[in-house]
């Protein structure tokens, strides 16, 4: 399966997969896309910016190929539990 194939269907999975997943998901889109995070910590009460700011930071180091590679496995292991619409 190839990155931008796996973005379609993380989109359209019959149910919608547990928060973490929903963050290593996000976490790892962004850090292929865009590389190392290169944004502020949200403020303490901003829980759902906090939580992606997190997902995200957590994959610092990690090249934009193997984020790739890994969203792809993750969205595989999604299709297999969830199916697709």
């Amino acid at each position: 399966m190839s990155f931008e194939k796996a973005v379609e269907d993380v989109k359209n999975l019959n149910a919608t997969p547990a928060d973490a997943d929903l963050l290593e998901v996000y976490g790892l889109y962004k850090q292929a896309t865009v590389g190392d995070c290169n944004t502020a910590k949200p403020g303490l009460l901003d829980f759902k910016g906090k939580s992606k700011w997190e997902a995200w930071n957590g994959r610092k180091g990690m090249t934009q190929d193997e984020a790739k590679q890994a969203y792809v496995d993750k969205v595989a292991q999604l299709v297999e539990q969830h199916g697709l619409k």
